[in-house]
């Protein structure tokens, strides 16, 4: 069973950055679609950003376009989140998430996901 391990969240106020990390265990990190949910309180969680197994293709949400970046480096079995011009409503807990095999990110979007990390919170002070 793989481990997603989230890190990087924090406290920032409002305009700043952070840049979120997950690292994976075992050796099939490359196989994956990777991607990111966020789940404010009181909500569902939803959608962030989603890249493809060799990094060709990412998907973001409409909410955090031009904003939010997705990367991974398969080499070190880690897939990050640069999170700039945060904003009091980006507040929540965020998630890494394992897509399905043979799966693309499109399909992680869609809530194709396999394995979760445990989460990190971010908040955004005004």
């Amino acid at each position: 069973q793989v481990q997603l391990v989230e890190s990087g969240g924090g406290l920032v106020q409002a305009g700043g950055s952070l840049r979120l990390s997950c690292a994976a265990s075992g050796r099939t990190f490359g196989n994956y679609a990777m991607g990111w949910f966020r789940q404010a309180p009181g909500k569902e969680r939803d959608f962030v950003a989603a890249i493809s197994w060799n990094i060709a293709t990412t998907n973001i949400a409409d909410s955090v376009t031009g904003r939010f970046t997705i990367s991974r480096d398969n080499g070190k079995n880690t897939v990050y989140l640069q999170m700039n011009s945060l904003k009091p409503e980006d507040t929540a807990v965020y998630y890494c998430a394992r897509g399905r095999l043979n799966y693309g990110p499109g399909s992680l979007a869609r809530g194709g996901v396999d394995n979760w990390g445990k989460g990190t919170l971010v908040t955004v002070s005004s």
